[in-house]
């Protein structure tokens, strides 16, 4: 088979020099731009694991890049006039030139053709070739030749970096955060080689921009840095090495994927591979690891489905299908990373201490979780653990184990609740006439006796008309005041619990079936009158709503106003005002659902007008010493819908009307919607407001266990998790979950004490290795 690989970096080398080792028949070549031995850029990184799959594939290679590597296993932070130093972390350093090299030398030993001072224009130029492989960067030529078939989308990141080095040798990989009058700076600094580290300097637009940074050339933007970076510098000074750039060399990261991998131009085939196919942000340090194995996976389909010319089609449809998991995965995580340093200064630097900062930057990415950090370097974790405890008010010991995050307590107004577990709001359908029955009464205690710190009832509603179906909870009459009442006082006497109710109102999305009958079904009879903010229906087929008038909000407004007064003689300690998920309230909010044209439609300020209205009305009658939160849709998930910068607008309103605490949801407001769902995928709204707008905040969504849990509390991305399927399935999820990360001093009910013991010596049985 006749390859040419057009691009000599780490994509286009690796996977010659795999397939002329395993078949030695096959011809094939590596075109490369620069000269022979020639390159650009300082070190490059990749983890123990990518180390091991060169070892695999080719050891004589690995062993060379091992002999040659700089390894280190610490991360150091230089933070507000701190030093912070975890252990644990496993990288691999080695200079981009010298990777080449290595890989170059390799290629030639093997027989690969190895072709310098070549500018490719076309994959046309090449009429003899079986494969070609696009490994030509970013700025592919052969995928920009064809962008209909590859379909590339190219997203331009808004920080500016310099990637510059410094012959000072520095022993951890390091981060150097720095405050100048204009915004914060930071340094990402690592060793590669015995003489040199890299050392790459990113701000944002409006930083670089008021410094005037793009009218200095490389000089001057040098000296800049060593000015900033003084300290972690130590004397030493900083390098370029990309001369050929014009201007003062500071760049923009640009995110590329492909919706298409490969294309036969008539006489070739054609497959992108590394940065021609897909980016991967400098912040996890990904790219070289992206790009050998995406060379390696190539390889292993050619050794699995064979490597006659009539494999091709099936093997590039293979690799890229594979690939495609593992890329979007390192995307993600790279994109996380990414944009926490985008935000670092109006989001972190300035509202965290060193030490939870330095937590929430290694967990950045969501791929180093909280008992990850433990594997990592228990004693670090422990001593943070303790830091966080001692914070939410615990009294400590040195040297012991502190209380887990989300088993620390959290106060708010005169509330403190023993924990940060929420068992969320979750629609039962199973009330008559509004009234919370023995089924509300076994599934909320239960929850409560399970070790949750907040248990919320489902959307209660506040008026007959509220309902989003028959069998919805109310909070209107006396039988249901009463019947509320008897789940507090259970709750209460029985548990060290607290008890939430939160209020909503179904507007458009009331009048349908239960759930299990037809979820967002119209009523067939036995209906009542919707309203809304605007006349719009939820379902093509759906009642039309009303469009509220003046007499309509002042009805509903003191429906609002009376439930609360019954939510507090029954005695919760917490309501919540249900502002999201398409509803009422949330259709007020929504430029989707709200299209009035009086004072209550329009900008942020008008369209948040009546559900503030109606929260104030709440506030005032509400005890003063119990919190108040305000759950939200935090993005619509649909084009010309509210994002979580509108979210954030809201919930600084909402915070300035008297709201302690924002509840981070999203969609639900329009069908149209098309969500991004992932494990913690509304975390990022939870973590926007609350370190943005300064508000508490509760994350939910696709949180499933402690670990998950303990990270987003610990790094202050939230201050409570919600849980909603994981304690269906699981009344006792956090006594089970605390036994399971082998905190055994969380107090069971008195009555199943007796099964604790048991419950936690099986865990422990079951974790231990089989014997063979």
């Amino acid at each position: 088979m006749r390859v040419v690989c057009i691009g000599g970096g780490p994509a286009g080398l690796y996977f010659a020099l795999l397939m002329k080792k395993l078949h030695p028949d096959h011809s094939i070549t590596v075109v490369e731009r620069n000269k022979p031995y020639d390159t650009f850029g300082w070190g490059v990184v990749f983890s123990d694991a990518m180390m091991e799959a060169m070892t695999q594939w080719d050891p004589e290679t690995a062993n060379e890049v091992r002999d040659s590597f700089n390894h280190w296993d610490d991360i150091e932070l230089w933070f507000k006039n701190e030093k912070i130093r975890t252990v644990g972390h496993g990288f691999v350093g080695i200079g981009r030139k010298k990777l080449l090299n290595i890989l170059q030398a390799r290629c030639e030993a093997l027989g690969v053709e190895l072709i310098f001072n070549r500018e490719v224009e076309s994959d046309l130029e090449f009429p003899d070739a079986d494969l070609i492989i696009a490994s030509d960067g970013i700025s592919s030529r052969i995928r920009n030749r064809y962008v209909k078939e590859f379909q590339p989308d190219i997203v331009v990141r808004p920080n500016r970096y310099i990637w510059l080095g410094t012959n000072k040798l520095f022993d951890a990989f390091t981060f150097d955060f720095r405050k100048t009058e204009h915004g914060w700076f930071q340094a990402h600094i690592y060793r590669f080689d015995d003489k040199t580290s890299t050392f790459i300097v990113e701000t944002t637009e409006e930083a670089f921009q008021k410094h005037k940074l793009g009218e200095l050339d490389q000089e001057g933007s040098i000296a800049f840095c060593e000015k900033i970076f003084a300290d972690v510098l130590g004397g030493a000074k900083l390098m370029t090495n990309s001369r050929h750039l014009r201007g003062s060399a500071w760049l923009n990261f640009s995110r590329l994927i492909c919706g298409h991998w490969s294309h036969f131009n008539g006489a070739s085939h054609v497959v992108l591979m590394g940065d021609a196919a897909h980016t991967a942000h400098f912040a996890i340090g990904s790219g070289t690891k992206l790009a050998l194995d995406d060379a390696i996976e190539m390889t292993r389909q050619f050794e699995r489905l064979g490597h006659g010319k009539e494999n091709l089609p099936k093997v590039l449809e293979e690799y890229e299908k594979v690939r495609r998991v593992d890329v979007a995965r390192i995307q993600n995580a790279a994109r996380n990373a990414m944009e926490w340093f985008e935000v670092v200064g109006e989001r972190y630097a300035d509202q965290l201490e060193p030490a939870q900062f330095m937590y929430s930057m290694l967990t950045r990415s969501q791929r180093i979780s909280h008992e990850n950090l433990r594997l990592r370097d228990k004693a670090w974790l422990e001593g943070y653990e303790r830091w966080f405890a001692q914070k939410s008010g615990l009294n400590v010991q040195p040297d012991t184990r502190g209380a887990p995050p989300m088993f620390t307590p959290f106060s708010v107004r005169g509330v403190t609740l023993p924990n940060r577990i929420v068992v969320s709001p979750m629609a039962m359908y199973s009330a008559v006439d509004g009234v919370p029955g023995d089924f509300h009464l076994v599934h909320l205690g239960a929850r409560a006796m399970g070790g949750a710190g907040l248990v919320f009832g489902e959307m209660t509603c506040v008026s007959p008309d509220a309902r989003i179906t028959h069998g919805c909870l109310g909070l209107w009459s006396e039988a249901q005041t009463a019947g509320w009442k008897k789940v507090v006082d259970f709750i209460h006497a029985n548990t060290a619990a607290k008890a939430g109710i939160q209020l909503g109102h179904a507007g458009r999305k009331g009048a349908t079936k239960l759930a299990w009958e037809g979820i967002d079904q119209p009523l067939e009879s036995n209906d009542w009158p919707l309203i809304s903010a605007s006349a719009i229906p939820y379902l093509p087929h759906s009642q039309v709503p009303k469009e509220m008038d003046r007499a309509d909000m002042d009805r509903v407004k003191a429906d609002f106003v009376s439930a609360t007064l019954r939510a507090a003689s029954v005695g919760a300690d917490w309501i919540e005002f249900h502002c999201a998920h398409g509803y009422l309230m949330s259709c007020f909010l929504s430029p989707l659902t709200n299209v009035r044209t009086d004072e209550y439609g329009g900008d942020h300020a008008a369209r948040a007008r009546y559900p503030l209205e109606v929260f104030r009305g709440m506030r005032a009658v509400w005890p003063a010493d119990k919190p108040m939160s305000v759950r939200l849709s935090c993005h619509d998930w649909v084009e010309g819908g509210n994002t979580p910068e509108d979210a954030a607008i809201f919930a600084a309103m909402f915070k300035e009307a008297g709201a302690d605490v924002i509840d981070c949801s999203s969609g639900q407001v329009s069908k149209a919607e098309q969500p991004v769902y992932g494990r913690l995928f509304q975390t990022p709204f939870s973590d926007k407001i609350r370190n943005e707008v300064g508000i508490a905040t509760i994350a939910v969504g696709a949180i499933s266990d402690a670990d998950q849990a303990n990270s987003v509390i610990a790094a202050g991305r939230a201050d409570l998790c919600a849980l909603a399927r994981p304690h269906l399935a699981d009344s006792a999820w956090a006594l089970h979950e605390a036994a399971k990360i082998g905190l055994t001093d969380v107090a069971w009910p008195k009555q199943y004490q007796s099964a604790k013991l048991q419950y936690e010596t099986n865990l422990a049985r079951f974790a231990q290795p089989v014997a063979k």
